[in-house]
């Protein structure tokens, strides 16, 4: 008799009215460039590859480190860490993430990929206003997670940006 009162409980449909508003979610691949922690849509990423000396491209600045032959496509390979300022050293955790930003296919340097995670909005706070390396314009909020912190990236705007070293 219990779970017929439940049933025909009025309050019932605004309970379930209630969960299907539930916050929305998005998946963020994460890696690692340094000792900080970022995200980028999941929706951006192709594949992930182990990293392989790309051809040199002449005149070219540091931070692009040259083109891949990517079955039949030449994708231009830029370290994000050389573009942070950062040091880059290549070992086994190396990778390159091949993003389909647009029109375009570019591969990122970085030092590990870690996971990936599913951020609630709630957890989605705006992007901190100061000045870093990385220009604010190009970090759409910082995910908080339980234990640390993750910076979202909108790959987007920074491959499309000038400043990213790419032309079309």
């Amino acid at each position: 008799m219990t779970s017929n009162a439940l049933v025909s409980n009025p309050a019932a449909p605004a309970l379930q009215l209630n969960e299907s508003a539930a916050p929305e979610s998005r998946q963020f691949l994460t890696f690692r460039v340094g000792t900080e922690e970022y995200g980028i849509d999941i929706l951006r990423v192709q594949e992930i590859r182990s990293y392989e000396p790309p051809t040199r491209i002449a005149n070219a600045p540091e931070f692009v480190k040259g083109v891949v032959n990517l079955r039949g496509v030449i994708v231009p390979i830029v370290d994000l860490r050389l573009r942070l300022g950062m040091p880059g050293e290549y070992n086994s955790f190396t990778v390159v993430i091949i993003l389909n930003v647009g029109q375009r296919v570019v591969g990122i340097v970085v030092d590990s990929v870690s996971d990936v995670l599913e951020l609630q909005s709630d957890d989605i706070k705006a992007r901190p206003e100061i000045a870093a390396a990385l220009d604010a314009r190009f970090i759409t909020g910082v995910g908080k997670l339980s234990d640390r912190m993750l910076i979202l990236l909108d790959i987007e705007a920074m491959v499309n940006s000038p400043d990213f070293g790419l032309v079309d």
